[in-house]
């Protein structure tokens, strides 16, 4: 049916497609039939091609390969539009699907839907300047062999009209889970032991814990150093964000899966933002690369029944 029109080039394709588009406007506003025969010659297809056209009877693959795009869709949509082909294609092949990633996203360009691009990650907090003392325990080692062998924390802030708003988390590096967060419209380092709070009565820690964090001031005050007491604290170098690369690329994740996408009014606003990417999105339900295509919480479950079992 076609193929003439395949011959032409997106640009001529473009074209064709506004000549219709004008002609069909024209006739409408002069309340005349649209002539048929005029759009097919057109269009550069024949009358019998047009017919048989409307006759078709979608065949069992192209039913299928409809009923895929529905399901990638469905996946799409329900991971808030962030997923790419590589989660997609993991969450088809759970549900029985056979289905290459290749092919999931050639099907996602044809519907026009991709995942959202992560923009790098920058040095938000400043330095101090403690740099002898403070050692790196962790040295690069994301990936711990059970839940609460490392914690780590950064601070991030939130634009908005009303001010700056700022975020402390505290991930668990063995699931990436956000054991506790808080929002804060100042840096003041009440809110990053407020945020370690939460996390110690979230969890029992019953083996020693390594702490990991950049070397803002926050984190090597006498208040941050009595609340650790019991913890390994380790730090980032100096001017060297990829030591504490999983949290800053949670923060940049957060900002540009959720809200980027709004204009955020002011603190109240923020923290409805935050708490439904989190407890209702992220730990609960986000499949990630690193849990083997878990969410954090499926992860730690699974690390919980096999200890069961052991």
């Amino acid at each position: 049916m076609y193929k003439k029109s395949h011959q032409h080039s997106g640009k001529m394709t473009e074209a064709i497609y506004l000549e219709v588009t004008e002609k069909a406007e024209a006739a409408h506003k002069a309340k005349r039939r649209v002539s048929v025969s005029g759009m097919l010659k057109i269009l550069g297809v024949s009358r019998s091609g047009y017919r048989a056209w409307l006759k078709h009877v979608p065949s069992n693959a192209e039913k299928r390969r409809e009923s895929v795009k529905a399901k990638i869709k469905d996946i799409y949509d329900k991971s808030k539009q962030n997923y790419g082909a590589p989660k997609i294609t993991q969450v088809l092949r759970k549900t029985g699907e056979t289905i290459s990633e290749r092919t999931v996203g050639q099907y996602m360009k044809q519907m026009g839907i991709k995942a959202q691009w992560v923009k790098p990650w920058t040095i938000t907090t400043r330095d101090s300047d403690f740099s002898s003392k403070l050692q790196n325990i962790l040295d690069e080692q994301f990936n711990p062999e059970r839940p609460n062998a490392v914690w780590c924390s950064d601070i991030t802030y939130i634009w908005t009209i009303d001010g700056f708003v700022y975020l402390t988390s505290i991930m668990d590096l063995y699931s990436r889970k956000i054991i506790a967060w808080t929002l804060s419209n100042t840096l003041e380092v009440s809110c990053v032991i407020e945020t370690i709070n939460k996390a110690k009565a979230k969890r029992k820690i019953e083996e020693p814990l390594i702490m990991h964090s950049d070397r803002g001031v926050q984190y090597v005050s006498k208040e941050y150093k009595r609340v650790t007491a019991n913890m390994q604290c380790s730090y980032s170098k100096k001017a060297y964000p990829w030591d504490n690369a999983c949290i800053e690329s949670f923060h940049s994740l957060i900002k540009r899966e959720w809200l980027n996408r709004f204009k955020i009014r002011d603190y109240n606003h923020v923290y409805r933002l935050v708490f439904e990417y989190l407890e209702a999105f992220y730990n609960t339900k986000r499949i990630h690369s690193h849990c083997d295509y878990m969410s954090p919480n499926d992860s730690e479950e699974l690390y919980r029944r096999l200890q069961q079992n052991e």
